[in-house]
């Protein structure tokens, strides 16, 4: 059974049966799309098709060959990190922002947990590093309030995606905004210093002052796939200038002579980390 909002209300409907059969990769409905309810046997509720999507928040754990939808048409991703327990990995930042990009939506950095001890230099590094980039950065503490009114003022406009690794944060900086959510915490776990998933499914959540925000399962093993090899380097915003200026059309962008993006990356107007991210990136594409 779906929640469906409707202009006059909620209701709870079944999936037809052409879409269950149909299919849609795995996807067959998940939290905002836009679909057309109608009447089934009994007076029930059904859900009798969905409509293009806009945009979608997509993932693919390493072990699978298949993509799952789990958000669309919203506005923004919302890429969520600990700078510290557990801490951040630069490549599972970039691999979720390319799931962002690829997916149509536009994309920020929250770097939470500011508050710990010793964390000033990994902040001022990613900082630097992903406005370089072309991202906004918001740095938070959940804990202690840093950071939450420009966080509020984002997710209060229009509508939203959190994702990241479990353990960042997402459900307390939501509590933190709006403690009447009660969302579910944990605490990371000790030995492995790494985040317990707390959120098990997906929902879309209305906020009080306006918006709305899809809370998603942590992404702890996020696979490359679903995106086009001949499309990655659109996907990495700083790319962008220099894409259709190479001497090949079909440009992988590593190791074509003539290659705009190689070039700009030696000179350093490309971070060499982003640069491998995106060689790392492309190889998954072509196991």
């Amino acid at each position: 059974m779906y929640r469906v909002r409707t202009a006059k209300g909620t209701v709870e409907a079944s999936l037809r049966g052409k879409l269950k059969r149909g299919g849609r990769k795995g996807d067959r409905v998940v939290i905002g799309d836009r679909v057309t309810v109608g009447a089934g046997s009994g007076g029930a509720r059904v859900i009798e098709a969905v409509r293009p999507r806009r945009s979608w928040l997509a993932r693919r754990p390493s072990s699978s060959r298949v993509d799952r939808v789990v958000a669309a048409n919203l506005d923004r991703l919302l890429v969520v990190v600990s700078v510290g327990d557990p801490p951040p990995s630069r490549f599972v930042i970039d691999r979720m922002l390319v799931r962002g990009e690829s997916g149509g939506m536009a994309c920020q950095l929250v770097l939470n947990k500011v508050d710990l001890p010793g964390c000033a230099p990994v902040v001022a590094e990613l900082m630097r590093a992903y406005l370089a980039a072309g991202y906004p950065v918001l740095p938070t503490s959940a804990l202690t309030g840093a950071g939450i009114e420009a966080f509020r003022a984002v997710i209060e406009a229009g509508s939203s995606a959190l994702a990241g690794p479990s353990g960042a944060g997402k459900s307390s900086l939501l509590n933190r905004v709006e403690p009447e959510l009660d969302l579910r915490t944990r605490p990371v776990g000790r030995r492995s210093r790494s985040g317990r998933h707390t959120t098990v499914s997906s929902r879309l959540i209305s906020l009080s002052g306006g918006g709305q925000v899809a809370d998603t399962p942590g992404f702890s093993d996020v696979g490359a796939g679903g995106v086009e090899a001949a499309a990655l380097g659109t996907c990495f915003p700083e790319f962008r200038p220099f894409l259709g200026h190479c001497h090949f059309n079909d440009c992988t962008h590593v190791h074509e002579p003539g290659c705009a993006v190689v070039a700009a990356a030696g000179a350093g107007h490309i971070q060499q980390e982003r640069y491998e991210s995106y060689q790392t990136i492309l190889e998954e594409l072509h196991p």
